[in-house]
């Protein structure tokens, strides 16, 4: 395996599905079953989830929504999605537990660095919810923050596109993907990988972002085999 410790990112928007809005079981199993298929081979595995499918804050907030109001509801949104998911990967037999930046027992017990490591090492898939617990970032900025609390080797961020772009290729035939790109070339060309503050914190703390296509099964596997499928992006 490539990497022993991930923190898989992904996006409330994957659990849609080819149904286009909430939660879509069929998504839900085609994730769940990567995930345990590299959890049986010996790789611990933690997740953060989006809640983008549910409810977003900054959205809301341009909607007339209070910003922190917002973010909190945002945070909601995220823990009904590993709810879900967790649920998943109960059904397949999966040992998984949920933890939550604030108080939500007997939702997940509350989030430390510590109890992370422990279930990891322990064999639980652990989806880490809520995102950072505070309003104003994003669950992108708590996944580069969780990456580095449980020190992983990697953050994998699970997208419906292949890898990194020039430019969007879904509104732009000629965009040309890179296989490697520097944290600081993402930052001056403005590629919407994640929000620079996220982006910013990994090229301080030395974590590597790959970014790949969650949505085609057998891919999260391909990755974790050192297959060259997404883009790797370094110092």
């Amino acid at each position: 395996m490539e990497y022993k410790r991930i923190l898989l990112k992904l996006s409330g928007e994957s659990l849609q599905g080819k149904q286009g809005f909430g939660i879509d079981t069929e998504r839900l199993h085609e994730y769940t079953e990567q995930i345990k298929a590299i959890a049986q081979q010996g790789v611990q595995v933690a997740i953060v989830i989006g809640g983008g499918n549910i409810f977003r804050g900054l959205s809301g907030s341009k909607r007339g929504f209070d910003r922190v109001k917002g973010d909190q509801m945002g945070m909601l949104a995220t823990c009904i999605n590993a709810l879900a998911l967790a649920s998943a990967f109960e059904a397949i037999d999966q040992p998984v537990r949920v933890l939550t930046s604030i108080c939500m027992e007997p939702i997940g017990n509350h989030y430390s660095p510590d109890k992370a490591k422990r279930l990891l090492n322990k064999g639980n898939v652990v989806i880490l919810a809520g995102g950072t617990g505070s309003p104003y970032f994003t669950t992108d900025t708590g996944s580069s923050l969780r990456a580095l609390e449980i020190q992983a080797d990697v953050m994998l961020k699970g997208t419906r596109v292949d890898g990194i772009y020039t430019a969007d290729p879904e509104k732009d035939p000629t965009a040309r993907k890179f296989e490697t790109i520097t944290y600081d070339e993402v930052i001056r060309r403005g590629l919407k990988v994640m929000d620079q503050t996220a982006t910013v914190m990994c090229k301080e703390n030395g974590m590597p972002i790959y970014v790949f296509n969650m949505d085609k099964p057998g891919n999260l596997g391909k990755v974790m085999n050192g297959e060259k499928i997404g883009t790797l992006v370094t110092p």
